[in-house]
């Protein structure tokens, strides 16, 4: 049998031309999304807000887009999706495309959905990145004015004198407002009856119709009935008095130790975002947070705004999914 040719080794500068050309190709194919991602941002972001326009998560996020704006040199659009208590929006980024161009805006509420809801369409721990939130703030707990109910051991001597007497008012159940109220009870080992309102205008009516004895709400909603002292704050939730009301002392001041309810706001990104982009994003928050009229401005609408790490962030998200979990379950509240 006569053998077939055989193929005769490539000469030296033959192979090393066709390395270069491998390896040129490889570059230019592989790179795409390094090159994409140093470049970034390279065009408009948005950020999707899952709640209307105007609310405090909606005016906090307006004015860091503004400067993330100014900063990176790119426009971070505000993309309003409301709806299902925030669950059509946060799942309109979980399934965007993972490249640092759709985010979330994500709230503290959002760490109760998960025990509010028989099925969620995503998993806010699995399938989004926490970036850095940008801005933290308490809630007021506050009476009529006039009210015998002076300080929160009034509130809960009263409550325990005469068990299902008083009541407390606060928007939505199953929202942060009705939550610390509902943790309230918990801790302070009472029995008040919930009753809950559409808005903060019919729940502040109602107090001063005396039909409301204790009421739960930010303070950046309730700015115009404290100023015109048509209610008193009582206590403010946070771990720290509000800059705004420095004489209104903490619920844990007051005699409930270890009671703290702080809400916030944040940045997200889906789960599968490169890291070298989530990096840039925390950096970016956090230096734009601490911009003197950014504090400003936060205070006075009773917020604190303030940044954190990825894995801080990370952290509080867990820790709330499980706190809020307890308190739902504590308050038997039925799942949506």
């Amino acid at each position: 049998m006569t053998p077939g040719p055989v193929s005769s080794p490539l000469r030296p500068d033959r192979r090393r031309l066709m390395l270069g050309g491998l390896a040129a190709a490889l570059a230019g194919a592989v790179p795409t999304t390094a090159r994409a991602q140093a470049g970034y941002p390279n065009r408009p972001v948005r950020i999707i807000v899952p709640y209307g326009a105007g609310g405090i998560a909606d005016v906090t996020m307006r004015m860091v887009a503004q400067k993330l704006s100014e900063k990176l040199g790119q426009q971070f659009i505000i993309d309003n999706r409301p709806g299902a208590a925030g669950v059509i929006g946060i799942n309109s980024v979980v399934a965007s495309t993972p490249d640092g161009y759709t985010l979330a805006m994500i709230g503290g509420g959002l760490t109760a959905a998960k025990s509010l809801f028989k099925s969620l369409p995503y998993d806010l721990e699995r399938d989004l990145v926490p970036i850095s939130t940008t801005a933290a703030y308490g809630l007021v707990i506050a009476t009529k004015a006039g009210s015998p109910l002076k300080t929160v051991q009034d509130v809960i001597t009263t409550a325990k004198a005469s068990p299902g007497k008083l009541n407390f008012g606060s928007i939505n159940p199953g929202s942060n407002q009705h939550l610390a109220g509902e943790l309230f009870k918990s801790m302070a080992g009472i029995t008040v009856t919930a009753i809950p309102f559409k808005t903060t205008p019919q729940l502040v009516t109602a107090m001063i119709q005396g039909d409301v004895d204790v009421l739960f709400e930010y303070q950046a909603a309730l700015q115009g009935p404290l100023e015109e002292r048509q209610i008193v704050a009582l206590a403010t939730t946070a771990t720290t008095r509000a800059p705004s009301l420095p004489d209104v002392p903490t619920v844990a001041e007051s005699g409930l130790p270890g009671y703290e309810v702080t809400s916030w706001n944040g940045l997200a990104a889906p789960a599968a975002t490169p890291p070298e982009i989530v990096a840039l994003l925390n950096r970016a928050v956090n230096e734009v947070v601490a911009l003197p009229d950014i504090q400003a401005a936060s205070t006075k609408y009773g917020m604190a705004a303030q940044g954190c790490s990825v894995d801080d962030f990370r952290a509080r998200i867990a820790r709330e999914v499980a706190k809020w979990a307890k308190v739902v379950a504590a308050a038997g509240i039925e799942k949506k």
